[in-house]
């Protein structure tokens, strides 16, 4: 089990694309050396299900608003783009997993040849694809209505512990707390 805190990434609403009040977490060498059979395997245990197995994630941005999402990188390394126009970029090797909570924008930017992901989801839920493009104000409202009835996964996929980093998030009426984390001055 990962015994190093994960790095934790902050996002707001930008556009259409709602982010989420939750860190994205990402897990550095969370799953020592990788493998598809290792990653699958702590997933499961964690209560991480519905699993898939791909070269990589989806290379257009996009969201999920029904679901979170662990992404374990088995074999190789990608990069993916994170939170949309003004966001981050973050590159993830073998045996590192991100954490995504449902609302944040993805997409795959770069990758190795050989890369290969295991995803996710807590309980097994079913997944979404809501693209910024298509999306309209009453359907991004519905999106958001549906990802603040989510409830934060039990265990964390990678250390099968409580979800600290989401538990001690600030609720959205206190979001402006982010800009501190940020470094930004709070408006």
């Amino acid at each position: 089990m990962s015994k190093t805190t994960p790095e934790q990434h902050w996002s707001k609403p930008v556009g259409m694309l709602p982010n989420s009040r939750f860190p994205l977490l990402v897990h550095r060498g969370g799953i020592s050396g990788g493998g598809e059979a290792a990653v699958l395997a702590r997933f499961r245990s964690n209560g991480w299900l519905n699993n898939w197995r791909y070269p990589g994630v989806y290379t257009y941005p996009h969201f999920h608003s029904t679901t979170h999402e662990c992404l374990g990188v088995a074999v190789g390394w990608m990069e993916v783009a994170l939170f949309g126009k003004g966001g981050i970029r973050v590159r993830v090797s073998a045996g590192d997993v991100i954490v995504m909570p449902a609302g944040v924008s993805h997409a795959m930017v770069d990758h190795s040849d050989d890369v290969m992901l295991i995803g996710g989801y807590p309980d097994g839920r079913d997944w979404d694809n809501m693209q910024e493009d298509h999306l309209s104000e009453e359907g991004r409202r519905a999106a958001v209505k549906r990802i603040m009835m989510l409830p934060i996964p039990t265990r964390d996929p990678v250390t099968g512990e409580a979800m600290a980093e989401w538990i001690d998030a600030p609720s959205s009426v206190d979001a402006d707390l982010n800009d501190f984390r940020d470094g930004l001055d709070p408006v």
